[in-house]
């Protein structure tokens, strides 16, 4: 069964799949030697000390966990090898991708905002900070106002290609609304617009309440979607396909 989904899947959907997986074989095999390649190719907010350009093309190839990257990977294959053979591989590569990086833009923007909103800077110092990953253990300035909040976010780091897994979502409810998936927990079928909606609404509701202690980029998701939408109504109204 699984040799003839692999022998079915598209080559680009396959490609990702692959290299993801290889990402996270490293994460794993390069912790056991103290190396922490999550903090490395995982994304910080801009300011931080942290930041490198290059993680915001390798975070979304990045997953925290084998729970992670198994539900991203699950609906790659279930949406994308759908999706690539009913757009063909190169705009479905661009589709993807847009997503990806819609979604880490939603994903600053948000974070900008909070961090305005509890310092009255976008980019405040990051000289307050000082963090030692290997313990993960970090101090700060009480004196600056919201340095607590500056700690916390700029030692925190956004993995995973949930994002762009939104965007792919958002296509195939548009796309095709009422294609039944049967959903893993509970195992009921539900059509692909409602679930599309019941997920983005989730993504909105969880993003505003905060929860201290929930650690998924909610608005991310929703920037994949956001992206993906805007992408296919774009496609819909253009008469000349761009590649």
């Amino acid at each position: 069964m699984l040799q003839n989904l692999f022998k079915n899947m598209g080559d680009v959907t396959k490609n990702l799949l692959i290299i993801n997986v290889l990402f996270f074989v490293a994460k794993v095999g390069l912790e056991a030697r103290g190396i922490d390649l999550g903090q490395m190719l995982g994304m910080h907010y801009l300011s931080s000390p942290y930041f490198e350009p290059y993680q915001i093309a390798t975070h979304f190839f990045m997953h925290a966990n084998i729970g992670h990257i198994f539900f991203n990977m699950f609906a790659l294959v279930m949406m994308g090898s759908h999706l690539e053979r009913y757009w063909g591989a190169k705009r479905y590569l661009i589709f993807y991708f847009v997503t990806a990086f819609g979604a880490a833009l939603l994903h600053f923007c948000v974070q900008g905002i909070e961090i305005y909103n509890a310092t009255g800077e976008f980019f405040p110092k990051s000289s307050i900070l000082d963090v030692d990953f290997k313990t993960g253990q970090f101090s700060y300035d009480p004196s600056v106002k919201g340095s607590l909040f500056i700690a916390n976010m700029y030692l925190g780091t956004v993995v995973g290609a949930s994002g762009a897994i939104y965007g792919l979502l958002m296509a195939f409810a548009m796309l095709f609304p009422n294609t039944q998936f049967m959903l893993l927990f509970p195992p009921i079928p539900i059509k692909a617009k409602w679930m599309a909606l019941g997920l983005g609404l989730y993504a909105l509701y969880s993003g505003y309440a905060n929860n201290p202690g929930d650690s998924t980029a909610h608005f991310a998701h929703l920037g994949g979607m956001l992206f993906g939408f805007i992408l296919i109504k774009i496609w819909k109204k253009s008469r000349n396909q761009f590649y």
